[in-house]
């Protein structure tokens, strides 16, 4: 299990996703999940994923090195596409191909499902945020509701919902996602530090901030305290039910 979580707000964009993987209770490890392409300038393509590493792994080496797009029958990268919906695009059918590939596999009960988050701008365009499903069909982050999550999001969303909005400044929406991080982790065990943080203003080809929150960060620490009291607080605060 994973979470990853993409906040797309009027200043920009950031992403946040976990590492940590497990394969059993005695298989616990950490991995990358959230990887930044181009970032120079003109281009910036951001992918959080969630599911099958190896689905998740062949498709990304795939749209990196180039394959044949299925709706153009040209060769196509993340290094060619000339918009973010683009990336969107060839990253899904780069994820239905590889998951078909694997098939046989099936009979051995292994999952080959994937899911990823793709976010950033090309060539000036306005900042967008997509999420990518195994099928290779994928939709985009609108105003209403300026977030998407992928993984385990159950724990996470209420803070999402009550706390942002299109308007949210960029920095309080890294606030708001990690505190949405750290009662995913509070409840499930299967998500972990480090987290992979990246901010980027909106049309901007390049990441304002790519960063790793580990357990030593003192915010992070600070935060997760604070909201722990704050919610004791409110809690305390909050008359008790009338019934008897």
């Amino acid at each position: 299990m994973t979470y990853c979580v993409g906040l797309l707000v009027r200043e920009g964009l950031a992403m946040l996703a976990d590492t940590r993987t497990n394969a059993g209770v005695d298989n616990v490890s950490t991995y990358r999940k959230l990887r930044v392409y181009g970032n120079d300038g003109e281009r910036l393509i951001v992918v959080a994923s969630a599911g099958s590493l190896s689905t998740t792994q062949a498709a990304l080496e795939r749209v990196q090195l180039g394959f044949t797009a299925p709706d153009t029958g040209e060769p196509e990268s993340l290094g060619t596409v000339g918009s973010i919906h683009r990336a969107a695009y060839l990253i899904g059918q780069a994820v239905r191909s590889t998951k078909d590939a694997m098939e046989g596999l099936k009979q051995d009960d292994i999952n080959f499902d994937a899911t990823l988050l793709v976010g950033g701008s090309v060539n000036g365009e306005p900042t967008r945020l997509f999420l990518v499903y195994s099928a290779g069909n994928f939709i985009e982050c609108g105003q209403d509701t300026p977030y998407l999550q992928i993984g385990e999001t159950k724990y996470g969303k209420p803070i999402l919902d009550r706390a942002m909005t299109y308007d949210t400044e960029i920095d309080e929406a890294v606030k708001i996602g990690l505190i949405s991080f750290s009662s995913t982790m509070r409840s499930n065990l299967a998500v972990g530090l480090p987290i992979d943080l990246m901010t980027a203003r909106s049309g901007e080809g390049r990441a304002t901030l790519v960063h790793r929150i580990d357990d030593h960060d003192d915010y992070y620490r600070d935060l997760n305290d604070r909201w722990s009291a704050a919610l004791r607080a409110a809690q305390a605060s909050i008359p008790r039910p009338p019934y008897r």
